[in-house]
């Protein structure tokens, strides 16, 4: 059976143990909340377990999520100070130091607390995968902003459409022989490469740039040549930050002003929910449409309406029997078209397939 459109009530190790030998390299993300340790007891939960227990039950989980992920496949973790770094510690452990991409750092509030001895503003994000240079390739860029479309321009007029010029010379501590040359510009202007560098091409590639119009020599022809890069061409965005501010992956009171307009937010069960955009952040820059997300700890369900409003495939997997039928309720909203959350950013009209599964027995 198919669990990619699924919400799953029952325990998560008992559960993926169930469905591991089906999924086996085919999650591109997972994304955890798991209980922070830190010492509080909830009406649902008690978040106050002994650390070596919570480190072993960890170690437990992850372990046996680790070879469900795809080759190029990210694991995000949310956690705070309380165990953040012994978190880390057994994620280099489980999925090797090598694999450590960053510590995201997310400004989950944007009022001052005065009950503490400090304000506590921000919660981590811990990721990882399972082959850097893979995740590397897979990982998307943030959307560009005017700044980085404004670089690209057609002074000339070029029927390839807009460019930007980039130096055409390097340094020249691993140059070879046929990079040190004299360019002659069409209109007869001779240029050599500045002390210490050389040309990027060597000189009949460098001949053929030109007759091809890639080579730039500025407006008036006397300029030092550079090289044309087409907007066309180029995988254009920015890379993403490790410091994601409220404006960039809203709050927890954003996310609680959601489930509120929804007519569905329950404070005994989730005082401090994930906010959508969050979420979209993270799914956006580690999958694609169609890839899987695993989320163990679905909590409020703010993983999964993400997943669905942005067309991932998804897993979540929540112990709570309430708070399963919190989620179910939630995603019969987001089906129907709710413009809670992300919705109305992305054009969310509704729609999609959802599966609720009781009971782990049922799998």
């Amino acid at each position: 059976m198919d669990y990619k459109h699924s919400l799953i009530c029952g325990e998560n190790i008992t559960v993926l143990e169930k469905l591991s030998n089906n999924y086996i390299g085919k999650i591109t993300c997972t994304y955890l909340d798991p209980p922070y340790n830190g010492g509080e007891k909830f009406k649902f939960y008690n978040d106050s377990d002994n650390h070596t227990s919570w480190l072993n039950y960890m170690r437990d989980l992850l372990s046996i999520i680790k070879p469900l992920l795809t080759k190029d496949g990210s694991i995000w973790i949310s956690i705070d100070d309380n165990e953040m770094h012994y978190l880390k510690v057994l994620c280099d452990e489980v999925f090797g130091r090598k694999n450590f991409i960053s510590t995201l750092v997310w400004q989950q509030r944007n009022t001052r607390e005065n009950r503490r001895i400090f304000s506590h503003n921000h919660e981590y994000i811990l990721v990882y995968c399972i082959n850097k240079s893979s995740f590397k390739k897979k990982r998307n860029l943030l959307p560009s902003n005017e700044t980085v479309n404004a670089r690209y321009q057609n002074p000339d007029n070029d029927p390839r459409g807009k460019w930007q010029s980039v130096s055409a010379n390097v340094q020249d501590g691993h140059a070879v022989e046929s990079q040190f040359y004299t360019i002659i510009a069409p209109n007869g202007k001779k240029h050599n490469p500045p002390k210490g560098r050389c040309w990027v091409y060597n000189e009949e590639r460098m001949k053929n740039e030109i007759l091809n119009n890639n080579i730039w020599f500025g407006t008036n022809g006397n300029g030092v040549p550079r090289i044309k890069k087409f907007k066309k061409d180029a995988k254009i965005g920015l890379v993403p930050e490790t410091l994601w501010l409220s404006s960039f992956a809203g709050t927890n009171k954003d996310a609680k002003t959601h489930l509120q307009k929804l007519n569905i937010y329950d404070k005994e069960l989730f005082d401090t929910p994930k906010p959508e955009q969050l979420l979209r952040r993270i799914f956006e820059i580690a999958t694609d449409e169609d890839d899987c997300i695993l989320d163990p700890f679905a909590g409020s369900g703010t993983s999964l309406s993400v997943a669905h409003k942005l067309n991932r495939q998804y897993i979540g997997i929540e112990r709570n029997p309430v708070s399963c039928e919190f989620i179910n309720k939630r995603m019969n909203l987001v089906i129907s078209g709710e413009q809670g959350g992300i919705s109305k950013d992305i054009n969310w009209l509704g729609g999609g397939l959802f599966q609720f599964i009781k009971s782990e027995k049922n799998l």
